[in-house]
């Protein structure tokens, strides 16, 4: 792992249209080796977008792979570019929300677009924050991903198993929460909620964090520019009458909201995880791995 971390900062000093090529041609050959991976893809996007044709489907799903692979390798840059490097390729619309942040508090809702980690990289530049941080297995791996989160303003990353009351208690202490939505997690503190027509299993998180803190909640999305120029954070304006008094409506607006997105962008959607993996009770797998 120490060998692959030398080589990821090697890569760094790379230019990004160098950089971003490079990982267009390992995303070509990953999606003709990673079947299993380029069945999980190509079965999401048969559900989410059925009116396509199966050639569209095929293109969409290798570009994804191209995308997918280029974030991982231009994660180099951002875990060790130059602070003025990072303003220069991060290209902020409108602008970081710093007035909602210091006015209350603030769940940044961001989908898991393959560039999720630009956005909060562009959100570190500015501010502190908290979000939720799964343990990598490998120690070095771990620390290396944990100093890249936290190396312009520090950052309190909180284990998924303890649950909302972390969250909630770090929010009340002024720190914005980054917060990622739409994963199959399982059947724990989930909804079965329509994600492009079909029954998702969906976290009722974000509103009933936003309804126990009284929250804006404000989508970004990570997208890359055109020509390997850099990549564009849009923050979106925050979303209105959230959750209201129905938990089970406003998480099918959130969902409806990411859908919106995803044909904005659809190759950089992550569409290599099992979005539909747990299913309503009785209902079969739909992968067949």
């Amino acid at each position: 792992m120490k060998l692959l971390l030398g080589l990821m900062w090697l890569l760094h000093w790379l230019p990004l249209p160098v950089l971003g090529r490079l990982g267009v041609a390992v995303g070509t050959v990953l999606f003709y080796v990673l079947r299993m991976r380029r069945e999980i893809t190509l079965t999401n996007l048969r559900i989410c977008l059925p009116e396509r044709s199966e050639g569209e489907r095929r293109r969409i799903a290798r570009q994804h792979f191209q995308s997918y692979a280029r974030s991982v390798l231009e994660r180099s840059v951002l875990w060790w570019g130059s602070e003025s490097r990072l303003r220069r390729l991060i290209h902020v619309e409108p602008a970081i929300p710093h007035k909602e942040v210091s006015s209350g508090p603030v769940i940044f809702l961001c989908p898991h677009f393959v560039n999720l980690d630009v956005a909060g990289v562009a959100l570190a530049l500015e501010m502190s924050g908290c979000s939720i941080y799964m343990r990598q297995r490998n120690p070095v791996f771990d620390e290396a991903l944990r100093k890249g989160r936290d190396r312009f303003h520090p950052q309190k990353l909180l284990a998924r198993q303890e649950g909302v009351k972390p969250i909630i208690r770090a929010m009340r202490e002024g720190l914005p929460f980054f917060m990622l939505p739409d994963m199959d997690f399982g059947p724990k503190d989930t909804e079965f909620v329509p994600f492009f027509g079909m029954p998702a299993a969906t976290l009722t998180a974000p509103a009933r964090i936003a309804a126990a803190t009284r929250a804006q909640v404000i989508p970004v999305i990570a997208t890359y520019l055109p020509n390997y120029r850099g990549w564009k954070v849009r923050f979106y304006p925050a979303l209105e009458d959230f959750p209201g008094t129905d938990m089970l409506e406003a998480t099918r607006r959130m969902n409806a909201f990411i859908e919106e997105r995803i044909l904005e962008a659809t190759p950089e959607y992550f569409w290599t995880h099992k979005r539909f993996k747990t299913r309503p009770p009785g209902m079969p797998s739909l992968y067949k791995q």
